[in-house]
């Protein structure tokens, strides 16, 4: 006999982060912002332990595992059986279930798409099952889908965004308490993310190495976290190899830049924000490495627009977007622009993430 069907959703958002890259597996400060663009799951339970699993954005047909089953190499699906093998580790029944994913997150926009997936699955599942997972909770399973399972080797910085950020606040996290602060944004300030057309991966790859690059370096200064660095380690640099040394500057100076960026959000000081900005972007591009010539490009033509105040690379770099604050009002028309001289500049064809148009391009 049948048993009774049982349906629940989840929701949750896309992030973009303001300042503080490569910080939060070393247990530092990040500061993210929610974006507009939101992924939606709907789940049905079914009475046998089959997952079939489908995404408008990925197309109409249907993908399936069992239960006990799950296995990775099957590209997005990864996450969705990531979070019921991780439920099943943590003891957690579960049967079969429908799960149906729409989403309008750029996938490889650097704006954590997998992440707001994770943790909408997550949330419709604790909905299903009255689990007893508070939001902290919740975005640690989320990172364990992503880590244990998938093997992207991430901190927890998007998956707090996720499942603990609100609109028209940047949500100042510590990554080693877990302690959150939020800071509104100033109403004098639009937020822009315009994605530079080049797709980011956290999963392998030279992520995983500049990673393993900064653990290194930590040791050599006899740490266990560069989070732990005090002023002296800069001084204290010339004593590694030159590319470690790099490695390291960029975390200990790109933590001091996010405690500086809440204050000028806070002061809604535009100009300061400005050169923290410009000091992190010049910090992935030289120290950490991980720019590319067409995301120097970006920076370049937002901060030469005379509405924009300030502009970074955003998220773990190597293609993905770039995050700018311009002035109030004018964001949409500065990001145009900027748009347009990047498409001329160097054919790639990019598109503006937020402001959000409403119409997916």
């Amino acid at each position: 006999m049948r048993r009774d069907v049982h349906t629940a959703t989840g929701e949750a958002p896309g992030r973009v982060n303001l300042i503080g890259e490569h910080t939060d597996y070393h247990e530092g400060f990040v500061l993210p912002t929610v974006i507009p663009q939101r992924t939606y799951v709907t789940i049905v339970t079914r009475d046998d332990s089959r997952v079939r699993v489908r995404s408008t954005t990925m197309g109409p047909g249907w993908e399936e595992y069992r239960l006990g089953e799950e296995r990775e190499g099957r590209g997005w699906l990864d996450y969705v059986a990531g979070v019921t093998a991780i439920l099943a580790r943590e003891g957690i029944a579960l049967g079969g279930l429908d799960v149906e994913i729409s989403s309008r997150i750029p996938i490889g926009g650097g704006v954590s798409s997998s992440a707001a997936l994770t943790v909408s699955m997550l949330r419709a599942l604790r909905a299903l099952l009255a689990l007893e997972l508070d939001d902290v909770e919740l975005a640690l399973v989320a990172r364990r889908v992503e880590t244990d399972f998938v093997g992207a080797p991430v901190g927890v910085m998007d998956q707090m965004a996720a499942s603990l950020g609100a609109d028209g606040e940047a949500l100042f996290i510590d990554t080693r308490t877990l302690h959150t602060q939020a800071v509104p944004l100033p109403h004098s300030i639009d937020l822009l993310v315009i994605h530079s057309g080049l797709t980011h991966a956290h999963a392998g790859g030279d992520y995983g190495v500049r990673r393993e690059e900064s653990f290194r370096a930590a040791a050599l200064l006899g740490l266990k976290y560069l989070r732990d660095a005090d002023p002296s380690c800069l001084t204290r640099l010339e004593e590694l190899p030159p590319l470690l040394a790099r490695r390291a500057r960029h975390i200990i100076t790109e933590n001091a830049r996010v405690l500086e960026a809440v204050s000028a959000l806070r002061d809604g000081d535009g100009a300061r924000l400005g050169e923290l900005f410009a000091a992190s972007h010049a910090s992935m591009r030289d120290d950490y490495e991980i720019s590319l010539p067409e995301i120097d490009t970006l920076v370049r033509l937002g901060i030469g627009h005379p509405d924009v105040y300030a502009a970074r690379l955003t998220g773990g770099g190597f293609g993905g977007s770039v995050v700018m604050l311009a002035k109030a009002g004018r964001g949409r028309a500065a990001a145009e622009a900027v748009l347009g001289a990047y498409r001329d500049a160097t054919g790639r064809d990019g598109r503006i993430i937020v402001p959000d148009s409403g119409d997916g391009n």
